[in-house]
């Protein structure tokens, strides 16, 4: 029966013992865990840097004045191009109309090349086709539009168009217009027609 009681004692120190060491195990695993833990927790804090919300604001300020001086910019160009087209409008405005002009002009100019003779009616009516050329070339003139290729002129290739080359005769030297066939027009700087010239060579 004492016998009994001892196996029975033995027995029960060691469950307490393996009960022991089983908690000190558990207790170091504890440990263990918390500890990587820890450390995952610090190198989070040391990948992840600090949010500067002055720099977000400095960095969202600097974009606007860009966008700003950008959209300045444009709004300038845009500006600019329209008073250039504005320009141009007023400065060519009568383009058009001289352009349905000049052959009128030509025609007027053709029938006084005609001889009048002695009939007098025939010669009012050459006085009136007369005086109706010089006003048409009048208005021409008030709106910027001048004659261009004239007997004797030096050749120009950007105003007058050579569709003829004739020797050179009397005071006409070579590279000058020795007859001109159509008369040209140009609108301030802008050719509205090249002279049709025979140029002497």
């Amino acid at each position: 029966m004492a016998k009994s009681e001892d196996e029975k004692d033995l027995k029960q120190a060691d469950i307490e013992e393996e009960t022991e060491a089983k908690e000190l195990a558990d207790a170091d695993q504890t440990q263990e865990e918390a500890k990587d833990k820890s450390e995952e927790t610090q190198t989070e804090s040391v990948e992840e840097p600090a949010v500067d919300p002055l720099a977000d604001l400095q960095a969202a300020l600097e974009k606007k004045d860009d966008e700003l001086l950008r959209a300045q910019a444009e709004i300038q160009n845009i500006q600019s191009r329209n008073a250039r087209e504005i320009q141009n409008i007023r400065k060519y405005d009568g383009q058009k109309l001289a352009e349905a002009i000049l052959p009128v002009v030509d025609n007027l100019e053709r029938a006084l090349a005609v001889e009048v003779g002695d009939d007098d009616q025939v010669a009012q009516i050459h006085k009136g086709v007369e005086i109706t050329l010089k006003t048409l070339k009048q208005a021409l003139t008030t709106n910027g539009i001048q004659e261009v290729g004239q007997v004797g002129d030096d050749f120009d290739p950007n105003t007058m168009q050579g569709v003829q080359s004739v020797p050179a005769e009397g005071a006409i030297k070579a590279d000058q217009v020795a007859t001109v066939l159509q008369k040209g027009y140009v609108l301030q700087d802008r050719v509205i027609r090249p002279a049709m010239v025979a140029v002497a060579q």
